[in-house]
């Protein structure tokens, strides 16, 4: 697959990723009082299982194709201190890694029995904190230089 086929599928898919977590964190975590404390947890269920099977194949794509896209940057990745954009480049794919392990986290919690509303809400946070961290290191990866 060509490489501008790669990066326009990992931007759509990372603009859906982040703008369902947006949502869910600065959205729909701020109507509680709107809605009544009987609904939110309906509506938090509701929206839930919906966004779980919709972020499913976003973060299939959004993974995928960043890892095709790191397999034309591996020399870079290779030495991730030979240059700032490997350096920054490498950040981006730890963060990525993490965010990984924070949805398996969910995934785990959610099979236990283990998820509250606040663990589900701090893990959303941390999630699109790293996401935010993911988005200034791609666009720093070409504009910042040292």
């Amino acid at each position: 697959m060509s490489y501008s086929v790669l990066h326009v599928v990992h931007l759509l898919a990372a603009i859906f990723f982040i703008g369902t977590l947006f949502f869910e964190v600065m959205i729909l975590g701020r109507i509680r009082q709107q809605i009544g404390e009987q609904t939110m947890p309906l509506v938090e269920r509701a929206v839930g299982a919906r966004s779980r099977v919709v972020l499913h194949w976003v973060v299939l794509f959004v993974y995928g194709a960043g890892i095709g896209l790191g397999w034309y940057h591996r020399q870079a990745l290779a030495d991730p201190f030979s240059s700032s954009f490997a350096t920054l480049l490498s950040l981006k794919v730890l963060l990525a890694i993490g965010v990984f392990f924070t949805f398996g986290l969910v995934a785990i919690l959610l099979r236990q029995g283990r998820m509250t509303p606040a663990r589900y809400r701090a893990i959303h946070w941390a999630i699109l904190l790293q996401m935010i961290g993911i988005v200034l290191l791609a666009k720093g990866m070409f504009y910042v230089h040292w």
